[in-house]
């Protein structure tokens, strides 16, 4: 049984946890969900630490370890926990990861016997910091999303907004893992070329076309050697859970370089995550079918399967806050802008780390696949500021008469997403959070008047 319909008891909506926040509806974190990140406590200096998430507290898992929490397969699983990363943890074998989760699910519920071990390990989420949850050797960013590969064509060629591969071959670049960060941290404005049609010559400046991405990203956890493909039957397997992605992005700077090789300093200055990984079997409830109709070129055979076709897809509800300095001022919290979901997107998950193998890549453990900008059909659904604002020429209009075309210095970008489904409890992934600031300018200023 592979994990797109790996359904067991740590699904049962009707399960409660001892921990009562827990059992708040409105939570992202039930005892259903049970995500990994690495935290250490606000202010200490110490390494991050593996946790796990509940209602409104974490558990450090290397205390509950320590307790003799675990034994048989969850126990292999907890002595790959470590401090500083999750890679050991994200490369064992499916069997153990689910027994660790069911250990945990046990332990966790209001049946649980061991509470009193267990609750040396909880932390209020209030006095931690997050980190990256695993260390990101390669970068891999999609371009699955039809209605924003459409919507974005159309801006540069209107009468032929999609090239003609783009319905046969799942499209993408490798980006930059150095630049990765987590939830919370400040962007900075980066400084680059840019070149108007007006201009005779590129002049370097900070980016006035600075822009989000709405995106899921893929954390790798089974490796395969150099050489070797995955099949689509077997493509899940090797993904150990998800994130969100904003992968931020100078317009400016993309339209003077992107030909012949595509993005480069637009894409490179800054990329966040959510610091929580939820697990491929968290979402396990959630797949739906992934179909294409008559009309539209069917996936070659290698990127086609049975069970691609009938779950491959994920229910995955997408928007995008956004509060201005103005609002912060006013006390107005967070607008939303745009809802769009996952399961529109025009390749799946196992179609892209099969493609991504086929000529032989080998994939490493906290890998991160990014999905490419997930936009919705509706113009009001685009996942990013540039279909919003059509390009920057007509202006989306905030609360108190503000309007955007770009992101501006101090704007604060909320990415949430939540999975729900009738018969099983709603999970969520926390906030994908970042904070515009203004470019270093220093020595960096076109010398031209």
């Amino acid at each position: 049984m592979t994990m797109a319909n790996y359904l067991d008891h740590t699904h049962e909506p009707e399960v409660q946890s001892w921990v009562t926040s827990a059992n708040d509806p409105a939570t992202d974190f039930p005892i259903q969900n049970l995500p990994f990140g690495m935290y250490r406590v606000h202010g200490s200096n110490e390494e991050f630490r593996p946790c796990t998430a509940i209602g409104t507290f974490i558990v450090d898992l290397l205390t509950v370890r320590q307790a003799g929490c675990f034994e048989g397969h969850a126990m292999t699983a907890a002595n790959a926990l470590e401090a500083g990363t999750l890679n050991a943890f994200m490369s064992q074998a499916a069997e153990d990861r689910r027994a660790f989760r069911h250990a945990l699910f046990s332990a966790l519920s209001l049946l649980g016997n061991k509470r009193a071990e267990w609750q040396t390990g909880l932390v209020p989420m209030r006095e931690v910091e997050m980190s990256l949850p695993a260390k990101i050797g390669d970068y891999t960013d999609f371009y699955t999303s039809v209605n924003h590969a459409t919507a974005v064509g159309r801006l540069f060629r209107p009468d032929n907004p999609l090239l003609p591969n783009y319905k046969w071959v799942p499209i993408g670049y490798h980006g930059r893992s150095s630049s990765i960060g987590v939830s919370g941290k400040k962007v900075r404005r980066p400084v680059g070329q840019i070149k108007s049609p007006s201009d005779d010559a590129p002049r370097l400046a900070p980016s006035q076309r600075l822009d989000y991405e709405l995106e899921v990203g893929m954390f790798v956890g089974s490796p395969n050697e150099l050489g070797e493909s995955i099949t689509i039957g077997d493509a899940e397997k090797h993904l150990f859970g998800l994130v969100l992605l904003n992968d931020w992005s100078a317009r400016d700077f993309q339209a003077w370089e992107y030909q012949p090789l595509g993005p480069f300093l637009s894409k490179n200055f800054s990329s966040t995550i959510s610091p929580w990984i939820v697990t491929m079997e968290a979402l396990a409830p959630f797949r739906a079918p992934f179909y294409r109709s008559a009309n539209e070129p069917q996936p070659l055979p290698y990127l086609d399967s049975e069970e691609n076709r009938q779950r491959g897809s994920l229910d995955l509800k997408l928007e995008v806050w956004l509060q201005t300095k103005q609002m912060r001022a006013n006390g107005q919290s967070h607008e939303r802008l745009m809802q769009s979901n996952f399961k529109d997107s025009y390749w799946t998950m196992a179609q892209l780390v099969t493609h991504h193998t086929v000529g032989g890549c080998n994939l490493q453990t906290g890998d991160l696949l990014g999905s490419g900008t997930q936009s919705g059909e509706d113009a009001a659904q685009g996942g990013s500021l540039l279909e919003l604002s059509v390009g920057g020429k007509i202006p989306y209009e905030l609360p108190g008469g503000e309007t955007r075309t770009f992101l501006e210095d101090e704007d604060s970008v909320i990415f949430l997403a939540r999975a729900e489904k009738a018969g099983f409890r709603t999970i969520g992934f926390g906030s994908c959070e970042g904070q515009i600031v203004a470019s270093h300018q220093n020595n960096q200023q076109d010398p031209r008047p």
